[in-house]
């Protein structure tokens, strides 16, 4: 493909059969001692230890995703040396497995003009495939993104956290607003084609009944792992009509599945693990 078109580069994962996501939510401040010694980093930058992490996992897991997912907080989070981590990361997976797309989790919403700002950033400055964007202030403020053809707009409907029903569990007309915000993005804001949702893992019948709401669109679904999603549980409720659509995430539960000099090689092991779990269910 001459351009990179975030549906297109999924779909062809899922042919093969790849359903995990490596979540790359590489918080420096868990990057231990052992490890960094392991990584022998030209400097003692965070930029310089958080990057050559992330390499480490990408080159060891790249051949059983369908997608890697930096968590932009953790990047924020150490200022210019975390951006400047961020913006090597992505362009070390496009040139060295282009053929996975990269999720942006930033949970980005404002104003339209505000997020023709965003765009910018997301898909130029960080050259991601894909990008979680907010609902809550509807399809006007998020058209910037919605117009983005090749990209991939993936919107919070119910998510993994235990206090998400605060609002998401709100009814109108006997519906709850997680459905809502599913039927909006169904019926209004898919028009290019570009749009998955995030569901989390610990609600299975939730994500059950959003599958059919939405039909084969991807759902993006944290909460594997350290949050207790079951797999067997998230796979038979979230996979479309064709065996597939589901982009399974975890992070923790991979990326420091071991603090010692072994991380790379334990991350794989676990990478592993969930895949042959989700086979079994497919």
């Amino acid at each position: 493909m001459s351009e990179r078109n975030f549906r297109e580069m999924l779909e062809a994962r899922w042919n093969l059969r790849y359903f995990v996501c490596v979540g790359l939510d590489t918080d420096f401040s868990k990057i231990s001692e052992e490890v960094k010694q392991k990584l022998k980093v030209p400097t003692e930058s965070a930029e310089d230890y958080m990057f050559t992490f992330n390499q480490a996992i990408v080159d060891i897991t790249k051949d059983l995703v369908c997608a890697f997912k930096p968590n932009i907080a953790f990047y924020e989070a150490e200022g210019v040396d975390g951006i400047r981590a961020l913006i090597r990361t992505t362009a070390y997976i496009r040139e060295h497995a282009p053929h996975i797309p990269i999720i942006l989790d930033a949970k980005r919403a404002d104003i339209g003009n505000t997020n023709i700002g965003y765009v910018k950033a997301a898909f130029e400055t960080y050259g991601v495939d894909a990008i979680t964007v907010h609902p809550y202030l509807g399809r006007e403020a998020l058209q910037p993104f919605l117009d983005q053809k090749d990209k991939g707009i993936i919107v919070l409907v119910r998510t993994s956290n235990p206090g998400a029903g605060e609002f998401q569990k709100l009814t109108s007309k006997g519906e709850p607003l997680y459905e809502t915000v599913a039927w909006h993005v169904v019926r209004e804001w898919n028009k290019n084609g570009n749009c998955g949702i995030v569901v989390g893992a610990t609600y299975p019948e939730e994500l059950r009944e959003i599958r059919m709401i939405v039909g084969n669109m991807p759902i993006l679904i944290p909460g594997i792992g350290k949050q207790g999603g079951d797999v067997k549980k998230t796979v038979t409720a979230g996979k479309d009509s064709k065996g597939r659509g589901i982009v399974i995430n975890s992070s923790r539960g991979i990326i420091f599945a071991s603090t010692g000099a072994d991380f790379a090689e334990v991350a794989r092991e676990e990478t592993q693990a969930l895949h042959d779990e989700i086979q079994k269910y497919l």
